[in-house]
């Protein structure tokens, strides 16, 4: 199974392509956490221009099975968190296949 870049990686190559150290690096990012966080639960959407945005989402109550019995069972209202991918981040990570 293949793993993604965990957060040390991430600083030094950060650090690396602005070119600076990786203290400063890692409080950008910290930072970028931090306002993503405040304003995705103040306004309800943050975004990230080329890459996507945040979204606060309300999912109704609904009714739900319980797999293992199968008996029905209610699921309470919540509010989530939802990423969408920006359209060109889309395309060059995944390109639409040709007809």
């Amino acid at each position: 199974m293949a793993s993604g870049m965990t957060k040390t990686q991430l600083v030094r190559h950060l650090a690396e392509k602005i070119e600076t150290n990786n203290k400063t690096a890692a409080a950008f990012l910290e930072h970028l956490t931090d306002t993503a966080v405040k304003e995705t639960k103040k306004n309800g959407v943050f975004v990230i221009p080329g890459l996507g945005r945040l979204v606060k989402a309300h999912r109704k109550a609904r009714m739900g099975r319980n797999p293992q019995t199968g008996e029905p069972i209610q699921i309470k209202a919540k509010t989530v968190v939802k990423f969408r991918v920006a359209k060109a981040t889309k395309d060059a990570i995944a390109p639409a296949a040709k007809k």
